[in-house]
């Protein structure tokens, strides 16, 4: 392990560590909130961190299941607990939130970092082309409900069984992209193999620390949450505008960091692949398990049905950014847009 791996392990556990005490000593809501935002933030690093490691010995295909499977396991850990506190509201919009910021705001600052050190940068525009797609058809089917909900149709009635069926077609789909992602086309899905970077990590050392992180994300997450309500109290901050921006930007920091690093080293299709890879997995596979999980969690029951402020919002960030993939080029101003389009959001929900 490396110098700086050491110190983001040790700063991850005294953080937490601060964060245990200060939840059971009952400190000052917003200090608190403060705290077990920035342990999510370290705990969300290592699992990062630890996934690259272990996916440098898989190949890129079973890297791309592993990171689905734990790159959003923070953020999956203060959905359930904010859902058991019956927090669905924060929920709802934490997970369009990670989708909006992802897809809006990591992109653009990705892409204007990117480009103002590295000029027009170019990817491969296919694999970002079937994400684009897929995120299209995903918000499609997360309306249904909602407009089924507000246009007060006969299935108004059965609306927990029009979620459920929902988010098992979008699991099911995601199945199928996984499947056409590891043996599919290689020119939609290209062998990246020869840009693996070499593992320094051994083998045993990082299955601990990715256990253990998994751990550690369940208790800070439960912190997380426990001081969310109270803090949004003081502030003065509603549901939605917490779980939009505050719970969304926290829950995604490995896509936030890792996509912005990429785009600096002038590596275009991996910033690309991994911005956009994160919002199809909160759409296919974090939303609707959520949806399912929520029934059997003794809180809030969590639905597609969204306002429609927050299903536009979602709608018009995704068909933007499908746009600007299409083409399979960036420049800067692109980025300047997409950070200008999601402050605009952003600000629309301050007020609730």
């Amino acid at each position: 392990m490396q110098k700086k791996d050491y110190l983001l392990l040790g700063a991850a556990v005294i953080v937490a560590g601060f964060t245990g005490f200060a939840t059971h000593a009952g400190l000052n809501s917003v200090l608190l909130f403060g705290l077990a935002a920035v342990s999510l933030v370290l705990v969300a690093m290592i699992v990062g961190k630890a996934t690259e490691q272990l996916g440098s010995r898989m190949g890129p295909a079973a890297t791309g299941v592993l990171q689905s499977a734990l790159g959003n396991l923070p953020e999956l850990f203060v959905c359930i607990f904010a859902l058991r506190a019956g927090l669905d509201m924060v929920v709802k919009a934490a997970l369009v939130g990670s989708i909006l910021g992802n897809s809006v705001l990591v992109f653009g600052m990705a892409i204007l970092f990117g480009g103002l050190k590295n000029g027009r940068q170019y990817f491969h525009s296919e694999p970002p082309k079937m994400n684009a797609v897929l995120m299209i058809l995903a918000v499609a089917a997360m309306a249904i409900p909602t407009l089924t909900f507000y246009l007060h149709t006969p299935a108004e009635s059965h609306l927990n069984t029009l979620d459920i069926i929902v988010a098992a077609v979008l699991l099911i789909t995601f199945g199928a992209y996984l499947t056409f992602s590891i043996k599919g086309d290689k020119s939609i899905t290209p062998d990246k193999n020869g840009d693996a970077e070499e593992a320094t990590w051994s083998l045993p050392v990082t299955l601990i620390i990715l256990a253990a992180s998994g751990v550690g994300a369940a208790f800070v997450s439960d912190w997380f949450v426990g001081a969310l309500k109270p803090a949004m109290d003081s502030l003065g901050i509603n549901d939605v505008f917490a779980g939009l921006i505050v719970v969304a930007i926290a829950g995604n920091a490995i896509e936030n960091l890792v996509g912005i690093q990429l785009a600096l080293k002038n590596k275009a299709d991996y910033a690309v692949s991994v911005i956009m890879n994160s919002s199809l997995q909160i759409a296919l596979v974090i939303y609707p398990l959520l949806i399912i999980l929520s029934f059997f969690l003794g809180g809030a029951v969590l639905s597609f049905v969204l306002s429609p402020l927050l299903l536009a919002a979602l709608a018009l960030s995704v068909l933007v950014s499908a746009f600007i993939v299409f083409d399979g080029e960036s420049i800067w101003l692109e980025g300047v847009a997409l950070i200008g389009l999601y402050i605009i959001i952003a600000t629309a929900f301050w007020w609730g």
